[in-house]
C-alpha cells in the first residue's frame, strides 16, 4: 500500500513541476527536444512489375523544418490547400538526398506522393524498368543537412531477401549485394 501511494505521490508531485498537456508535448517536439532524429527508408524490388518501390518515413516536424530551411518558405504538411506545393518540395528534397545505383547503373526516382499519419510523413517513390537487382548502392543523406544527430535506417528487400543498414551522420552511403 505504501508503495502504491509513493508512486501516486511521485506522479502527482512531478505533475506540479511539469504540467503535461497536449500543448506542452507539442512544445517539446517544436523545440527539438525529442531524443531521436531518424528516417526509415524501405526499398522493395517488385520482380513482377520490374520496379523498385521506395517509401521514406520521417518525423513531420523534422521534415517541415528541413523543407523550410532548404526552400526558405513556411511548410505545414497538414495544410491540404498547399498539397501541390508540398508535393514539389518533397519530390525535389528527397531526390537530392536519396540516390540509387542498381547493378552499376544510376536510376531516377519518380515521385508518387506523400501522406501524413500522426507524427510521421510517408514519402513514396518508384523506379521503373528494373528487371533484377544483384547490387544496390544507396546514398541517403535525408535530413543530414538539417541536424547532425540524424540517423537513416534502410531496409532493402530483393527476392524475399531483406537486408538492413543504419547510416549515422556524416555517413551517407551503403551497398547491398543480393
Amino acid at each position: 500500500m505504501v508503495a502504491i501511494l509513493h508512486k501516486w505521490f511521485l506522479v502527482f508531485g512531478l505533475g506540479l513541476f511539469i504540467p503535461v498537456t497536449e500543448n506542452s508535448l507539442n512544445l517539446v517536439v517544436e523545440n527539438k527536444m525529442h531524443p531521436f532524429y531518424v528516417s526509415v527508408t524501405e526499398i522493395n524490388h517488385n520482380s513482377q512489375e520490374k520496379t523498385l518501390e521506395i517509401s521514406c518515413k520521417i518525423f513531420v516536424d523534422d521534415m517541415e523544418a528541413a523543407l523550410k530551411q532548404n526552400y526558405k518558405t513556411p511548410v505545414d504538411l497538414s495544410n491540404e490547400k498547399q498539397k501541390d506545393q508540398h508535393d514539389k518540395l518533397i519530390a525535389d528534397y528527397i531526390s537530392k538526398h536519396l540516390a540509387l545505383v542498381a547493378d552499376g547503373k544510376g536510376v531516377k526516382l519518380s515521385y508518387v506522393g506523400f501522406e501524413k499519419e500522426k507524427e510521421s510523413v510517408y514519402c513514396y517513390f518508384e523506379i521503373t524498368n528494373v528487371p533484377s537487382v544483384k547490387k544496390l548502392d544507396v546514398t541517403n543523406s535525408i535530413l543530414q543537412d538539417y541536424i547532425d544527430k540524424q540517423m537513416n535506417i534502410m531496409h532493402i528487400s530483393v527476392n524475399g531477401n531483406r537486408k538492413s543498414y543504419k547510416l549515422d551522420y556524416p555517413n551517407k552511403q551503403a551497398s547491398f549485394s543480393f
